[in-house]
């Protein structure tokens, strides 16, 4: 094939590559993406986000301003409490569900410039709205948000990354599909000179000054997560796309790149056991469980295993997969009774659902397959150690068990206004933890702590911001920080190089 030459090759369509993208082509002129998938199947793991975006505000007028631009004065009515989020508030929760192991400088990045990346976003028509009815709880008509999460891209994930093609085919950056990057090409100094990559017409390489790597983690490579998260996990469900293998971590690590982070642990949820083993483009988040906080969580002995209140669902979610993997036959069963149920989010009204429901505990249990003395004495026994005090989900209200293990810290309710529901779930597995190391210019590291010359870094594929679990929302906006970050430092590597 005649010789092709870019100022910057992205590897990747997702959030964090799109960003990448974009924000290079602010600096230089051709701009390449690779997708490894069709069109059919692009923008990898972002197409299933709920397009949440966690970031610094000071509340509801401030962001009118600059990224709400939308919104209706019926809608500023309909809002009650639209809480500030400040930067040390973001900091405290980032660290606090990450057992303070998250890489303090990249936490510091995140943060303080995530509100300018949202606005910058704004700037290639991201429409963003309120979180009605998903992040906020209405009383008395008002909306009340809560959680650190206010604010998500029009059309979730999907709309988020259409976007993002769009502005990218209008600012004139290519995106070649079914085009599959397979090894990083050093010249004699060592620095990335390009790529060398598979797609329709065969094997061939790619020049470029500087190289972004933004393809995901591993999630979708069951060899991998076996290798690196433990037994069992080859059997987990996959929430998005099967693309993301590993494929740029590996790349990078070829040349000797620093693996880094929570490499032993991921985003994994409470996801619908009946739900495909792959991600399903057409449903994407209906077989999300996300409401386990207000009832209880058993096992198919009958048995309790977790906390289901320990804290906000934003922080405990993406942890809860991991304690699910480890249950008999990878499966969790959430219960509910009839004060409960009207309270559940939308996913549980879904024809897409494992639902049983009983006028009996000892029903229930039949027709899950549970030995019915086991659950009738776990909910006996829940219902007993439950302590008084007002039920409040806005809050954590300190209404929690005392005298059984495990206890439950929040919400804890007794299950005893018939009928009762019960929900059948598995471990859904999103993203992974562990990556590249980068330093404060998005540059990827190598093992004796020195930059590789013209490779950069961003997305899932970054390790050390995340570890043992997760804040909703900071997903979605850590890849559009450091794909932002990322690809700026690409296009002024490449104007350095011309």
């Amino acid at each position: 094939m005649e010789k092709q030459e870019y100022d910057v090759v992205v590897v990747g369509a997702g959030n964090a590559a799109l960003c990448a993208a974009l924000s290079a082509r602010e600096q230089v002129k051709r701009v390449l993406v690779l997708e490894k998938a069709g069109m059919s199947e692009r923008c990898g793991n972002s197409y299933f986000a709920d397009g949440g975006f966690r970031f610094v505000h000071q509340g509801l007028e401030d962001i009118r301003r600059d990224v709400l631009l939308d919104l209706s004065q019926a809608e500023v009515d309909s809002i009650e409490i639209f809480p500030a989020y400040s930067s040390d508030k973001y900091y405290s929760d980032l660290m606090t569900v990450t057992d303070h192991q998250s890489n303090e400088e990249l936490a510091r990045l995140l943060i303080d410039n995530s509100r300018d990346t949202v606005r910058w976003l704004g700037g290639y028509t991201i429409r963003w709205l309120p979180m009605f009815n998903r992040l906020s709880i209405v009383v008395n008509g008002k909306h009340r948000f809560h959680g650190g999460v206010t604010v998500f891209a029009s059309g979730g994930g999907a709309g988020l990354v259409t976007s993002l093609v769009a502005a990218a085919g209008r600012k004139g950056i290519e995106v070649r599909y079914d085009t599959a990057a397979r090894r990083l090409i050093q010249n004699r100094s060592g620095a990335v000179a390009g790529v060398e990559v598979r797609g329709p017409e065969g094997i061939y390489e790619i020049a470029a000054r500087s190289v972004v790597l933004a393809s995901g983690g591993f999630e979708a490579n069951a060899e991998w997560r076996a290798r690196y998260l433990g037994r069992g996990w080859d059997l987990c469900h996959v929430r998005g796309t099967r693309h993301n293998t590993g494929d740029g971590i590996r790349m990078a690590l070829d040349i000797g790149a620093e693996p880094h982070g929570n490499w032993s642990s991921c985003h994994a949820v409470p996801w619908d056991v009946s739900a495909p083993v792959l991600g399903d483009r057409t449903i994407i988040g209906d077989y999300q469980k996300y409401s386990y906080h207000l009832g209880i969580m058993v096992n198919l002995q009958g048995r309790r295993f977790a906390d289901e209140g320990e804290s906000y669902r934003l922080f405990t979610y993406a942890k809860f997969g991991r304690e699910i993997i480890n249950q008999p036959n990878r499966t969790a069963i959430q219960i509910f009774d009839r004060k409960i149920t009207p309270l559940l989010r939308d996913e549980y009204r879904v024809r897409h659902v494992t639902k049983v429901e009983s006028d009996t505990v000892e029903g229930l249990a039949e027709k899950l397959g549970i030995e019915p003395g086991a659950l009738v004495r776990t909910v006996n026994e829940f219902n007993s150690a439950c302590q008084p005090g007002t039920f409040n989900q806005e809050i954590l209200d300190g209404k929690r068990t005392i005298g059984i293990d495990p206890p439950k810290s929040n919400w804890a309710v007794p299950l005893d206004t018939p009928p009762y529901a019960a929900f059948v779930t598995t471990c859904g597995i999103t993203f992974t933890y562990g990556g590249l190391r980068i330093n404060s210019q998005g540059a990827v590291q190598d093992t004796s702590g020195r930059s590789i010359p013209g490779l950069y870094a961003a997305g899932e594929l970054v390790g050390g911001l995340f570890y043992n679990s997760y804040p909703g929302g900071t997903g979605l906006m850590a890849g559009a920080v450091f794909g932002r970050l990322a690809g700026a430092s690409a296009g002024k590597s490449a104007q350095s190089v011309a």
